[in-house]
């Protein structure tokens, strides 16, 4: 992880924390599928535009297209319909401490999945410490039923989505950053479209206004387009377990958004289901371990 690499991540943190703000802005005054078919849809057609005026032509083979279909099933369908649908149940500030789960899953996945990314000691430490993390942060309320759990297991769903996609992400290094991001959110909104017809029939939903069309053109073109360009351009040289580390800041920024826009609570238990979860998050890094070796 290079300097540059480290910026890239925290600006990754900042572009996908905010998204958890504007989820919660959106879900209250549209259906959660068809939040997120404005956002992966506006992408998709933003993304295409430029590689357009780039002169660059995306590969038109079907089999990769049938890959990408599967990528934006994985990293965009699936996580961000049960992360919107999760919010309409809890904090936008929970939700993105939840999230923080992602390298749980994903180092588990890339164990099986990939030959250079396999369990350590280490990252074992760190996934036990995230479902300690997890079980602080639900505390009692886990076990009294309700929306309220329905929405942290959403989430939770969500950050299991992302790992599988993380390292089926490993598959497109060929190609440039923004083709293949391009090419998954574009598959994503094939997948997207007849699921918001049949879900929500949008057509017969009041005309938003401009709050909330303002949310839905940054959660689209800023948080979505601009963050998965980075994205892949640091799958090419960090790997996904390191990316992942992101999702440790991500909850900072959700948490600071939602007490300062939202009138959301930030509780002693939430800071410390996520304390532990970063403390998780440093030993699958490595740098829990090796500061304790420090004399």
């Amino acid at each position: 992880m290079s300097a540059r690499n480290w910026g890239f991540l925290l600006l990754l943190a900042l572009l996908w924390g905010s998204s958890f703000f504007f989820y919660k802005i959106l879900v209250a005054v549209l259906p959660p599928v068809t939040v997120v078919l404005g956002r992966v849809g506006i992408a998709a057609i933003a993304m295409n535009l430029w590689l357009l005026a780039q002169g660059t032509v995306m590969p038109r083979q079907a089999r990769l297209w049938a890959r990408f279909l599967l990528l934006g099933l994985l990293n965009n369908v699936i996580p961000f319909v049960l992360i919107a649908w999760g919010e309409t149940r809890i904090s936008s500030g929970m939700a993105s401490i939840l999230n923080a789960t992602t390298p749980i899953f994903m180092v588990a996945v890339a164990h099986f999945g990939t030959q250079d990314e396999k369990l350590s000691w280490a990252k074992i430490a760190g996934i036990i410490l995230g479902i300690v993390g997890v079980a602080v942060l639900m505390g009692r309320d886990a076990f009294a039923g309700g929306g309220y759990v329905w929405g942290g297991l959403a989430v939770i769903g969500a950050s299991c989505a992302y790992g599988f996609g993380g390292v089926y992400s490993r598959r497109f290094r060929d190609l440039s950053p923004m083709q293949a991001a391009t090419g998954q959110i574009t598959g994503g909104a094939i997948l997207l479209l007849p699921l918001s017809l049949l879900a929500d029939h949008p057509w017969t939903l009041p005309m938003p206004g401009w709050a909330v069309w303002s949310s839905l053109l940054a959660i689209a073109l800023v948080n979505t387009a601009l963050a998965y360009f980075i994205y892949f351009k640091m799958v090419a040289t960090v790997g996904v377990t390191y990316i992942s580390l992101v999702t440790f800041l991500i909850p900072i920024i959700a948490l600071l958004l939602g007490a300062a826009f939202l009138d959301e609570s930030v509780t002693a238990q939430a800071l410390a289901g996520m304390a532990i979860i970063a403390l998780g998050l440093a030993a699958i890094d490595g740098r829990l371990f090796r500061l304790g070796r420090r004399p």
